[in-house]
This record gives C-alpha cells, structure tokens and sequence, in this order.
C-alpha cells in the first residue's frame, strides 16, 4: 500500500500530498550536463552546482522507490537525423560548437550518445518510464500527460535541472494542465546560483501560481524514507 496522505512543509503554504496521485518527475540529470568533462562545463559552467543534487535526488529517488511510487525520467535530446530540431534552437547563442555537433561525450544532445543519457546514480530502474523531450519542457511533444493520466497522476514531484530552464518550463506546463507540483529545493540546481534562487521563487510566488517548493527532508517525512 502507498503512504497516507499527509501535509507537507513547504511554501507558501502546506502541500497536501496524495502519494498514490503523486509521481516523481526527475529532469535531465544527464551526463553531458553533471559530470565533468561534458558539454556543460567545456561550455565553462561549473557542474559542481548541479552535482550537489545528486546526493539528496538519490535518497529521495530510492525512498520513492521503496513506497512503491510512480518515478519517471526525462532526457533532452534530438533524433540523429535532427530532423525534430528547430534551426532557431540549433543556432541559438552561436557557438562554435552545437546541437549535434561532437562533443566530449559523443554528438550534443542527440539520442543515444553517451552524454545524453541519464548519469548512473540516477539510472532509470526497469519499467521506470523515460520520456526523451526535444524542448526545454517535459509536455511539450511528448507523451508524458497521456501516461500521467492513464496512471491516475495528479500531482508532481519536480526533481532535476535546470532549475530556472527545464525544471521551470515543466512545472509552468504541468500547472496549466492542472497539475500540483511541489518542487524540492535541494534536488533541483542551477549553473548560477542567482537563477537557482529566482527561479525558486518564481514558483513559489503570488500564493504558489506555479507551485509549491520544499525540502526533500520534508517528503521523506512524508514517505516514511
């Protein structure tokens, strides 16, 4: 049997956490963004800002397990071909080196490449299912809300990176589709720790109009993790 129901601390208020309605949404923890020698530093960002996640997603990811839980993954990729990536995204910040290009850890965010795939402390367990987005959100030209609907899913735990990119175009997405997400602040990172901090409150603010954020001390609570 799932958890009880149970009210979680977070703000701006209480979330009321149904955790047989709940999945856990991890985004984009993939290689070529965390580990060193992947494309986001060799772009000279410093992974340790996101690598701090790593910690409290695994605990929070094995605890959700071990209640039975619905986790699914995200990954933001490309088909080889390219041919679902807009040119405007493609030539977006021109650099040198871009989508589909060779990088350190195989082509740029292209399906299939080592560095897109997601990092081993988080790696997807069998049946865990893995959504591959072209965009920055996770509903956009995917099937993630059919499979959250035919799971009876109808609220979100938002995990993952980055915090004021994916984390934030999923969570805005999921809210218009009637989603409740409540967004752990600890297991979500950002390269800049001023866009980490917005993005948090950008979620938070108004009385919540995207949604709810906490600690993810405070779901293991919840969980019994």
């Amino acid at each position: 049997m799932p958890p009880k129901p149970s009210t979680v601390a977070a703000e701006p208020y209480g979330f009321d956490l149904k955790p047989a309605e709940c999945a856990l949404l991890i985004i984009d923890m993939q290689r070529d963004f965390l580990e060193p020698g992947g494309f986001g530093e060799m772009l000279g960002n410093d992974v340790s800002q996101l690598r701090r996640t790593i910690e409290p997603n695994r605990k929070l990811l094995a605890a959700w397990r071990a209640a039975g839980l619905l986790v699914m993954h995200t990954r933001e990729g490309h088909r080889p071909d390219l041919s679902d990536l807009p040119p405007a995204k493609k030539i977006r910040g021109r650099g040198k080196t871009t989508i589909g290009d060779t990088g350190p850890m195989g082509r740029i965010l292209v399906r299939g490449e080592a560095g897109h795939d997601i990092i081993p402390e988080l790696y997807p367990a069998p049946g865990e299912p893995v959504i591959d987005k072209p965009g920055k959100g996770a509903f956009h030209a995917t099937d993630l809300h059919a499979i959250l609907q035919h799971r009876g899913i109808t609220q979100l735990v938002v995990t993952g990176v980055t915090t004021e990119v994916c984390v934030n175009t999923t969570v805005r997405e999921a809210n218009d589709r009637g989603y409740d997400c409540l967004v752990p602040e600890d297991c979500v990172g950002s390269y800049f720790p001023e866009f980490q901090d917005m993005g948090l409150r950008m979620i938070k603010a108004q009385g919540g109009i995207f949604g709810w954020v906490t600690t993810s001390s405070e779901i293991l609570k919840a969980i019994g993790g």
